[in-house]
């Protein structure tokens, strides 16, 4: 099992979340967004900003994606 954390994920929080592949990790990081824009954190209502603004770029999910992936199979 791994760990990244809210914040590696381009978050605001050290909140870690824990699971054995990447897809895992992005599922339950999605999941506390959600509950953070719920919330109306406004910590994380900038990084989601921030975020969103970086996605609108041709390419760049994927970029991200493969990036992030590429981290988390790093991770011993």
């Amino acid at each position: 099992m791994k760990t990244m954390t809210c914040k590696q994920l381009g978050g605001a929080c050290e909140m870690e979340f824990k699971a054995n592949t990447f897809e895992e990790i992005a599922e339950l990081s999605k999941k506390h967004g959600a509950e953070m824009f719920q919330a109306g954190d406004t910590a994380h209502l900038a990084a989601m900003g921030a975020m969103k603004d970086l996605m609108q770029q041709p390419g760049a999910m994927q970029a991200w994606f493969t990036k992030k992936k590429a981290e988390f199979d790093a991770i011993k």
